[in-house]
């Protein structure tokens, strides 16, 4: 089932969808939402920024200091052997959930942000020459701007933007006429961080392999709600961050194409990532050790395994379904308020209601609401390029969860009542 409008029937979901039908159970895993803020029950809806983790991520990062705790790939004893096997157990438990080729294609990261960083440090900075051009589009995070614009600094290579429509979509005839024989990198995301709005990100890999240049998918917004197959999107790279998809923070993923991360260079150096060293040389170890040097987020790796299995347990469909319904719902609530715009509004999204409120600044809104109980998040959210290309400094942003629910939107749309009476 696919909801199309914003005229939701919720009986359908209830019939038909498990999340809906097991909500209250679902939010008994999650023990933050029990809690009160500012003497209201906790309404959560900042999820773009970071999720909430359920009991089994908590306690799977408990039961690692409690009985596991010790470095890995180096020891023979028991605990560290154990360590080890639960370590690749979770490499291997990320390469099912994206469907990598190979285990070996998955590099663990402190986050997308440092994924990015590798990708364009250790191969931008390799491969890239004068008169090289990089495409983005406006959409990207920060994360996803400038690192590609210090590798263009230090390389002489050219940085071209994607522009969008005024409703946050990519505008494709201008990604066209962007591309030629000098683009070596495409690196767009999937799923805006500031709008939720999706791209078109098949087309944009498939015209970008046209022409022979590496693709990287920014999926940090797009993992905790849609299906990924990076071998049917045919990306080189792929990056995400634990924390967005219930796991903990500390810990991301840099999927790449086993023959690109064997021609790169490591991205830093020390321990683990090698195989031999002399004083006259260092061999470095087969991928993905190779660009996993020094100690790791072990416990951040295994509790991502244990998010990984919550979210398969639900089933990303379902998930997405439900968060759709959600979404159309705000969108539906929050037109009636008078002077209220919101942007990206396309029927492409995924979860996330960006808007503002006519002569009321997204931090006042956000305060408010806070007082309310309700989280959301206001500020450019590191997207100013996008935020100069709409007009606006700044806007609130409202996003979603499995684990949110369509009476947590009633609450929040009371709450901006109450902001427009206070502030007009």
């Amino acid at each position: 089932m696919k909801l199309e409008t914003t005229n939701i029937d919720k009986s359908l979901l209830k019939e038909k969808n498990k999340i809906y039908h097991n909500i209250d159970k679902i939010r008994e895993d999650f023990p933050i939402l029990k809690q009160k803020v500012r003497g209201k029950t906790l309404v959560y809806l900042d999820n773009a920024a970071t999720t909430q983790k359920p009991k089994i991520v908590i306690d799977a990062i408990s039961n690692y200091y409690l009985t596991l705790n010790s470095n890995i790939h180096r020891g023979v004893h028991f605990l560290s052997e154990k360590a080890t096997f639960e370590y690749e157990k979770a490499r291997t438990k990320v390469k099912e959930f994206i469907n990598a080729l190979s285990a070996s294609e998955i590099v663990f990261t402190r986050g997308a942000t440092e994924s990015i960083n590798l990708a364009a440090f250790s191969y931008g900075l390799t491969y890239l020459k004068d008169g090289d051009e990089i495409i983005i589009s406006t959409l990207e995070h920060h994360a996803n701007i400038v690192p590609w614009q210090e590798v263009c600094r230090r390389t002489g290579a050219k940085l071209k933007v994607i522009p969008i429509s005024n409703n946050g979509e990519i505008l494709l005839e201008k990604y066209y006429e962007l591309l030629n024989n000098k683009v070596k990198i495409v690196a767009v995301t999937q799923v805006s961080n500031a709008l939720g709005v999706k791209t078109p990100i098949d087309e944009i890999i498939k015209k970008a392999k046209e022409i022979g240049a590496i693709t990287l998918v920014d999926g940090s917004q797009a993992i905790p709600h849609l299906k990924i197959d990076v071998q049917s999107l045919g990306c080189d790279f792929y990056v995400f961050s634990g924390h967005k998809v219930y796991g903990p923070t500390g810990i991301g993923v840099l999927y790449g194409k086993a023959d690109l991360l064997e021609k790169m260079p490591p991205y830093q150096t020390g321990g683990d990532m090698i195989r031999s060293v002399t004083f006259e040389k260092t061999i470095y170890n087969d991928i993905p050790m190779k660009f996993e040097a020094g100690t790791p987020n072990i416990e951040g790796a295994i509790a991502l395994q244990k998010a990984i299995e919550y979210v398969k347990n639900l089933n990303i469909e379902e998930i997405s379904e439900y968060e759709d319904a959600l979404l159309r719902y705000c969108e539906e609530k929050l037109s009636d308020i008078p002077d209220l715009i919101i942007y990206g509004r396309t029927p492409c999204k995924a979860a996330v209601v960006s808007f503002d409120i006519k002569d009321i600044h997204p931090h006042d809104i956000g305060t408010i609401l806070d007082s309310e109980g309700v989280a959301i998040r206001a500020g450019h959210h590191c997207t100013q390029p996008l935020m100069q290309r709409l007009g606006v400094s700044a806007t609130a942003r409202a996003s979603f969860s499995f684990y949110n629910t369509f009476e947590e939107i009633d609450i929040l749309y009371q709450a901006l009542l109450k902001t427009i009476k206070l502030m007009k």
